[in-house]
């Protein structure tokens, strides 16, 4: 980012905070959820707020706020991506920079389960509230839902989410929910990614909240995707995860699971905005194409 328009959001931070609300009500908003490709293609950036700062092997890549919001401005202004998904610190600079016109905006709401902590099952509601994204004008609320079997934390984690889902659907705002069942190994919590697992959470994850009729699902690939995805006629989007090793094999793996019917589209976070090479235009093209 060139060292004026960091000076820029810097500023107006200082002397206009009201700027932020002023270019959300200005926002263009957009007419549907899809995009003219019929699917959801949304940027993922809200690891920061959980201190989770890694991509593939750069520990602190996520750590440089100004490239980060280069990176995201460029996948952005790619044709086919319409949407991203932020906490209010990075979708408000997005906001000021005038990046999100006609771009579905989903706000990231529970953050308090950090990274690393012995707390992070506890996932509490520290960023957006259904009230707060919709005086934004944005199109829904995203919530991790991690389901510890050991951890008693997982009950209240499980009924803010319910709480929600309901007041997001109050709103008629999309509620982006996560699941996952995890665990504890060696004291760091891990994600259990099989069939079974994503279909045990993604059925809790369906029934939380008083309707289910503005919920969407966020899951992960799996083995037997076909027979995870059988579990649910909810809406679902394919989460991008950890930078791949291999990312022709993790395109692949996007575009199989494209082809199951209740799949609309993808949400990627640090496998297009950090790839191996740091062409960032072309792994978000890549990921275009697939839809």
């Amino acid at each position: 980012m060139r060292d004026e328009v960091l000076r820029t959001l810097v500023e107006t931070r200082v002397h206009r905070p009201g700027a932020i609300a002023e270019a959300a009500a200005a926002r263009v908003r957009p007419a549907s959820l899809l995009g003219e490709h019929g699917r959801l293609m949304m940027i993922a950036a809200d690891h920061p707020a959980r201190g989770a700062l890694r991509a593939g092997n750069r520990a602190m890549a996520m750590g440089d706020r100004a490239d980060l919001l280069d990176r995201l401005v460029l996948a952005l202004s790619r044709p086919g991506v319409n949407g991203v998904l932020g906490t209010p610190d990075v979708l408000e600079d997005l906001l000021l920079l005038g990046a999100l016109d006609g771009k579905v905006v989903v706000g990231s709401m529970n953050r308090g389960g950090l990274a690393g902590t012995v707390f992070e099952i506890d996932d509490r509601f520290t960023a957006y509230d259904a009230a707060g994204i919709a005086a934004s004008g944005f199109e829904g609320g995203k919530m991790l839902t991690r389901i510890d079997a050991e951890d008693p934390a997982t009950v209240l984690t499980l009924e803010a989410c319910a709480r929600a889902v309901t007041d997001l659907a109050g709103h008629g705002l999309m509620a982006m929910v996560e699941p996952f069942l995890s665990h504890r190994v060696d004291g760091r919590v891990r994600n259990e990614l099989t069939a079974d697992a994503m279909t045990r959470a993604m059925t809790v994850a369906a029934g939380l909240g008083a309707t289910s009729s503005h919920t969407w699902l966020k899951v992960p690939i799996v083995e037997e995707m076909e027979r995870a995805m059988a579990a649910t006629t909810l809406p679902a989007l394919i989460l991008g995860g950890e930078v791949s090793a291999d990312p022709d094999a993790a395109f692949a793996d996007w575009s199989k699971a494209l082809a199951l019917p209740t799949v609309q589209g993808l949400v990627i976070g640090r496998s297009l905005l950090y790839p191996a090479d740091d062409d960032v235009a072309a792994a978000v093209d890549t990921a275009v194409g697939l839809l």
